[in-house]
C-alpha cells in the first residue's frame, strides 16, 4: 500500500442506470473522474420532505481527486435529475502503487 495524497473516492445516486452512464462517461471523458463503478439495484430508505421514502437506486462509484471535486460535483449537478443528488467524498487513504499509477495517468492534472 502507498499514501495517495489527494485522491477521494465520490459516492453518487441515480434514478437510472440511463442517467449514472451518461454521468460517469462525462465524468470520465473530461478526466474528473478516472473511473466509474456503476452498480444497479441500489434500495435506498431515506426521509425526504417529512416522508419515508424507499426508492430503487443506482450507485456510483467515482474515482477522482480532491483538488477537483468542486469542477465534479458541478458536472454532476448539471446532468443529474434530482432536487439535491447525493454527492460525497471520502479520502482515499491506501491504495495499490498501480492503482495510484493508474489515476495519475488517468486524471486531469
Amino acid at each position: 500500500m502507498k499514501s495517495s495524497d489527494d485522491y477521494i473516492v465520490v459516492f453518487v445516486t441515480a434514478p437510472t442506470v440511463a442517467e449514472a452512464e451518461t454521468i460517469a462517461t462525462a465524468l470520465v471523458e473530461t478526466g474528473l473522474a478516472a473511473c466509474v463503478n456503476v452498480l444497479p439495484g441500489v434500495r435506498s430508505v431515506y426521509r425526504w420532505e417529512g416522508a419515508l421514502q424507499h426508492d430503487d437506486e443506482v450507485l456510483m462509484i467515482i474515482k477522482s481527486k480532491g483538488s477537483v471535486f468542486a469542477d465534479l460535483e458541478k458536472k454532476v449537478l448539471e446532468l443529474h435529475s434530482y432536487d439535491v443528488p447525493e454527492v460525497i467524498a471520502v479520502d482515499l487513504t491506501d491504495a495499490s502503487a498501480g492503482y495510484l499509477s493508474f489515476l495519475r495517468d488517468s486524471l486531469n492534472p
